[in-house]
């Protein structure tokens, strides 16, 4: 029915959600940040227009049609509502000359359609009908109800809004080749002229923002043009119609404030709560008059800047000014001779409520956007939903994406920016290892030479002593002192070689638990460690591709690093658990040593450093065991707090293809 009446701009659209809080049918979804109009489920209220700050919204427009087409091509009549006092406010007593100007024939008031179908609605006010009857003048609220509210249907007046009862008489009087349009504050009325319960009354529909851009165009300036009056037929208190309570005005029905048969409802939100209301059967009055917006004179195209009050002014005086210059036969005699035209219609139920979401679908959405509890339920609204809950069935429903929620959005934002410092830190320690290792690979063959002369021609003067029966303790302990260091020095040259190597991984088949079982044995049975109760959390045998040899150094150095950490310990456990998240295998040691002071964070993975007593470490354990985790496409984090112990998580993929094994 309203199919594209209101779209959105996407360039334009900018994550604000305001449409969304206004949109009474929720037919706005959000895709990519953007917030589009859902056509089959639009009202065409056009609230969202009113709030959008980045005017990101558009109406379909009849302007081409009108100007192009109509005008110029036989008898064309402009219906104006009569609103349109508070849309021209210092100058409304020359619109009717203005479009004339434009091409039009004939320029009538709307309001006389409002005097038409009073007699209707004092008819109804009159029936013994016992259920609620609702005002059907306000198009968006037709809408609404046939779309959302279907038990309702059967409550709306069965007569024509004030437009079509216009448009019909015109028809009738001029005949059916007359082209009518429709010019006024309401974007709905758009949906309205071209329904097909109603369609063939008005022809085209143009807003009061869209004439003043066509008067810009057509450099028709207002202030030039003389004062003038709408052509008959007049309208008497039809005039009243954008104002609150203006219906019954005109059709003789109570307006008073302790009236209990008859409400008066405008405004978006009232409307929708006393729509509920009346749905729940919570509400037994006779007789229910809505407007969607505060009256007409505050609809979205009213495009004015005069406050509700200012407008409301301006359209009083206007009825003032003409109401008792109605030559009152003359109008009784128009309203007579249409008695033979039909001002009644039909509607029909045009269902687009979505089924409502189980509890546990509602359930993960809200543990999907971290809302695990009810006090984790902020309710900020900045979604455009007034609760969590609302937007999780939202989500459900279709309609709403789960990125809308701005505490998630800044929560992930938070986690990226955690996860972008410790890539950059993993980024520079991997350059530091690599400018190091280059460093190392020559220095370490530059020493080997001379410590493999050292070595060698120690232990031929020791021998030599030996040999030659030389009782000189002193310099036997001093050549084993010498053999010794140069060894440890080898040891270290080792290690730097090791640390530098530019080589490939032999890729095999490893299962986690026998390769972890076989390295805790032995540093059991190491006479320091006899103390250190170690423990799997769970012994299942995950398998990965890997270099065994090396992940056998990554662990044990692990593993004897924990252990040395709980050396002053009271309590002294080691816990290893291998677990997997799917694509990666995840081997968890934790010691409950004294744990890694704050300031050595940054330091941990660098060549050379280490908090051992002196000749216990070389500072390159970790180093080289971050880089046989990296060669494997791993990563390796840590946790830890002082007496608390420390905690080191590696993730090993849990397949490794023989193309992807590279270097530090």
């Amino acid at each position: 029915m309203n199919a594209g009446i209101v779209s959105t701009i996407e360039d334009r659209c900018r994550r604000c959600y305001s449409c969304i809080r206004e949109c009474p049918a929720k037919a706005i979804r959000v895709e990519n940040g953007q917030a589009r109009v859902i056509p089959e489920r639009c009202i065409s209220c056009g609230h969202c227009i009113k709030v959008c700050s980045q005017n990101a919204k558009q109406v379909a427009s009849d302007v081409e049609l009108v100007f192009n087409h109509f005008l110029g091509n036989g008898r064309t009549v402009a219906i104006v509502a009569p609103s349109f006092a508070a849309s021209f406010p210092d100058n409304y007593l020359k619109v009717p000359a203005a479009l004339k100007a434009l091409g039009f024939g004939e320029v009538v008031e709307t309001a006389f359609g409002a005097d038409l179908i009073s007699k209707h609605y004092t008819n109804f006010y009159q029936s013994e009908d016992t259920k609620t009857i609702i005002t059907s003048s306000c198009p968006a609220v037709v809408n609404f109800i046939e779309m959302y509210y279907k038990e309702l249907v059967p409550n709306l007046a069965r007569v024509v809004s004030p437009m079509i009862a216009l448009g019909r008489y015109l028809k009738t009087n001029y005949g059916e080749n007359t082209k009518v349009v429709f010019i006024g504050p309401c974007v709905a009325k758009k949906s309205e002229a071209i329904d097909p319960d109603v369609a063939g009354a008005i022809d085209g529909v143009l807003t009061f923002t869209e004439l003043k851009e066509v008067f810009r165009e057509k450099n028709i300036l207002l202030d030039e043009l003389e004062d003038s009056y709408f052509d008959p037929p007049h309208a008497y208190l039809g005039k009243s119609y954008p104002l609150s309570g203006g219906l019954l005005k005109s059709s003789g029905i109570s307006g008073d404030v302790l009236e209990k048969e008859t409400i008066v409802v405008e405004g978006r939100k009232r409307v929708v709560e006393l729509i509920e209301e009346i749905s729940d059967n919570k509400i037994n009055a006779k007789f229910v008059d809505l407007l969607f917006c505060e009256g007409c004179i505050n609809g979205p195209a009213i495009d004015s800047d005069l406050n509700y009050y200012s407008k409301r002014e301006k359209v009083i005086k206007f009825v003032e000014q003409n109401i008792h210059s109605i030559d009152k036969y003359v109008w009784k005699s128009n309203i007579y001779n249409s008695r033979n035209i039909d001002f009644t219609r039909e509607f029909r139920i045009k269902n687009q409520r979505r089924p409502y979401p189980t509890e546990s679908t509602i359930t993960r959405i809200l543990n999907e956007l971290q809302k695990h509890k009810i006090t984790d339920e902020l309710n900020c609204g900045a979604c455009g939903y007034g609760t969590c809950r609302e937007f999780a069935v939202a989500i459900a429903k279709g309609l709403a994406e789960k990125e809308m929620c701005l505490p998630l959005l800044i929560e992930q934002l938070a986690k990226a920016y955690d996860d972008l410092n410790s890539a950059e830190d993993q980024l520079r320690t991997a350059e530091k290892l690599a400018s190091i290792g280059q460093l190392a690979a020559g220095v370490a063959h530059e020493i080997n030479n001379p410590l493999g002369s050292i070595m060698l021609y120690s232990s031929m003067l020791k021998k030599a002593l030996a040999k030659n029966n030389i009782d000189n303790e002193q310099s036997a302990e001093d050549l084993s002192l010498i053999i010794e260091e140069a060894t440890r020095c080898k040891n270290i040259v080792a290690n730097l070689l090791n640390f530098a190597r530019q080589g490939k991984l032999n890729i095999e088949q490893i299962n986690m638990f026998n390769l972890l079982s076989e390295i805790t044995r032995g540093v059991k049975m190491h006479p320091v460690h006899t103390d250190v109760k170690i423990e799997f959390e769970n012994s299942n045998g995950y398998v990965i591709d890997g270099d065994k040899d090396q992940l056998k150094q990554v662990f044990l150095n692990l593993i004897n690093n924990a252990c040395e950490s709980m050396e002053d310990s009271e309590h002294k456990k080691l816990v290893i658990k291998i677990y997997t998240d799917g694509e990666y295998i995840i081997t968890q040691i934790k010691d409950t040593g004294g744990g890694i002071p704050k300031e050595n964070f940054g330091k941990i993975f660098t060549p050379f450093f280490t908090t051992k007593k002196i000749g216990k470490g070389t500072g390159l354990g970790l180093a080289i065991t971050y880089g046989i985790i990296k060669m494997h496409r791993g990563h390796i984090t840590f946790e830890s707090n002082p007496d608390e112990g420390t905690t080191f998580k590696i993730k090993l993929p849990k397949n490794i293809s023989l193309q992807e094994q590279s270097v530090i």
